[in-house]
């Protein structure tokens, strides 16, 4: 029994002296507090993880400073190991004496009903021992392990009640009065409660200070004093009289600033929402963004209750957010319209490619054109501070050049088909003229069709219609040409006869057909002849061979006549009968 209960307060104070360690040495997150018993001496072992670096000198301290917490009855001797799990030996050793203050008597507990507190006196730092693994383990000290058996603390549970019993040896005082200095010197066990009273004060001022906040700087200061009472609250132990009124507090000031949080990330949210809208929006989803941004803001102040202190602040500010939030509705509605403007752009530019990959006619690029025009226009009306005016400008870069090539097709269509159509009406033209016997201006006319419709472009619509036009017009002209040859000769033809047939006096007269020339004597020329047979001995004989000798002139020339016109000659004398006949063979 005395085992038992030796073993039961010796794991008391190892787990006093764990929890201690956690708390002084937040930076490892396990300790493992052994403590035994070992010829009446204290002996405690402390141990880490192999993968923590922990400062030794830094750990007695902290042993230091709980065992100076203590009053033990008479001098004792402490042993304090430090040492890495799964290792054998201790890495760092230092060695602590308790004893009374001078001047105090000394007895053990059966002799006196209390004890005075008494102070530790350390070794210098020299009497620290670093143990090395080489280390001989024959000696006496490493033979025997006071530590083994002992239980394991890092899942047992805080034991707060110790039963005192006499253990024969002055180390079971020691141990006792450790753990009940501990248990009574911590937050609100002995004493007032000053955490509680600053929480229970700031619990009703913080109403009034919350409903005057204006901005959320005011309110951070609010939530700040609550916070810092609530943490306040936290150290104070189970077995305190006050615990359960600091865990009330704590529950309110926690629901007080987890309600002041809410409106302060609203209002800081809001904050960013304002920022972002200081400057143009250039794509519908940094719109959305900021529309999210502002309910985010909006949602947790309407959720505030009239009833609450923040409702005043929340009011103030919703009615501004709710202004922006609608801004920020409208400029969607705005920006979506012009998308919707930028879509349909590109489906009527679509088209007009589609129309431009099958077009032939003038009305064909007409309307290829005028569909490449509709997606230029829309695009330009894109305003500048509109989501979609980017791309638009983008597309416009593409589209124009497209529009250009259009309309100069266009433009070339409409000079072909002009083209053509004077062509067709020149050659019209031409044949009217020759219906005229004008052959001159047919054959001006039908040169002029010729060479208009030689002028049509070859990737032109009209050129395979045009090509169809060249050969029949240039067959008129080579005719035409030749009429205006048989016009011409005939005119000189005219015109050598009128010379031939006047000499003074009128010898013949002509007409001319497709059958030939035909010149007939004048009965005057034809007297002269006569007179001049008759008179052939006369004294005028000179003069009758001059006349007999101007008949067989005039015969050649008109033979000569004859031959430049192509045409067959018959001369008729004045009683019209033939004189003279001249065929094409000669």
């Amino acid at each position: 029994m005395k085992v038992a209960v030796q073993q039961e307060d010796l794991q008391l104070l190892a787990k006093t002296l764990q929890e201690q360690l956690l708390v002084e040495v937040p930076s490892v997150e396990f300790f493992q507090v052994k403590c035994g018993v070992n010829k009446d001496e204290l002996m405690i072992l402390t141990q880490h993880s192999s993968d923590t670096i922990v400062d030794s000198q830094t750990i007695f301290a902290v042993l230091e400073e709980v065992l100076q917490s203590l009053a033990p009855q008479k001098e004792q001797q402490v042993q304090c190991f430090l040492r890495v799990f799964g290792e054998k030996l201790p890495y760092a050793k230092r060695f602590l004496t308790v004893q009374r203050r001078e001047g105090e008597a000394g007895g053990d507990r059966e002799d006196k009903g209390d004890s005075t507190l008494s102070s530790l006196s350390f070794p210098p730092p020299s009497s620290s021992l670093t143990f090395s693994p080489r280390i001989d383990e024959t000696e006496e000290e490493e033979l025997f392990d006071p530590f083994v058996g002992a239980p394991d603390l890092s899942a047992s549970k805080p034991v707060l009640q110790v039963k005192p019993m006499m253990l024969g040896a002055a180390v079971l005082g020691f141990v006792v009065l450790a753990a009940g200095a501990y248990f009574l010197t911590r937050p609100c066990v002995m004493s007032e409660c000053k955490q509680v009273q600053i929480a229970e004060q700031l619990k009703t001022e913080s109403q009034q200070l919350t409903r005057r906040a204006k901005s959320e700087n005011e309110l951070l200061a609010v939530q700040q004093r609550l916070q810092a009472a609530s943490v306040a609250l936290e150290p104070i132990p189970r077995w305190s009289p006050h615990y359960q009124q600091a865990e009330e507090l704590q529950a309110s000031l926690s629901g007080r600033v987890e309600k002041i949080n809410q409106v302060v990330k609203a209002l800081q949210t809001a904050s960013i929402a304002a920022q972002k809208i200081q400057t143009p929006a250039y794509s519908l989803e940094e719109l959305q963004a900021r529309q999210h941004l502002w309910r985010q803001a909006i949602a947790p102040l309407e959720a505030v209750s009239p009833n609450s202190e923040l409702y005043g602040l929340v009011q103030a500010k919703l009615l501004d957010y709710r202004v922006k939030l609608h801004t920020v509705n409208q400029q969607m509605l705005i920006a979506e319209k012009w998308l919707k403007k930028l879509t349909a752009a590109k489906a009527v530019a679509k088209a007009a490619a589609n129309r431009e990959a099958t077009a032939k006619s003038l009305n064909d690029w007409q309307k290829v054109q005028s569909t490449w025009q509709v997606a230029v226009n829309a695009l330009n009306v894109i305003p500048q501070i509109s989501p979609g005016y980017q791309e638009a400008q983008k597309l416009l870069v593409e589209y124009k050049p497209k529009l250009a090539a259009a309309r100069d097709r266009t433009t070339k269509e409409q000079l072909a088909a002009k083209t053509y159509q004077q062509a067709v009406s020149t050659a019209n033209q031409a044949k009217a003229y020759e219906q005229q016997n004008q052959w001159q201006a047919a054959a001006t006319y039908w040169d002029q069709a010729l060479q208009t419709a030689k002028q049509i472009s070859r990737d032109s619509f009209y050129y395979t219609q045009t090509q169809t036009l060249i050969e029949p017009y240039s067959v008129a002209l080579k005719q035409a040409q030749e009429k205006l040859q048989v016009t011409s000769n005939l005119q000189q033809t005219r015109t050598d006869l009128d010379k031939t047939c006047v000499n003074g006096i009128q010898i013949c007269t002509f007409s001319i057909d497709n059958e030939g020339i035909i010149v007939r004597l004048t009965p005057e020329y034809d007297q002269t002849i006569q007179n001049s047979s008759v008179n052939s001995y006369s004294e005028n004989l000179t003069t009758s061979v001059d006349l007999t000798n101007h008949l067989q002139t005039l015969r050649e020339a008109l033979a000569v006549i004859s031959e430049n016109a192509n045409l067959p000659l018959f001369l008729y004398d004045a009683q019209d009968q033939i004189v003279y006949v001249r065929t094409l063979e000669g």
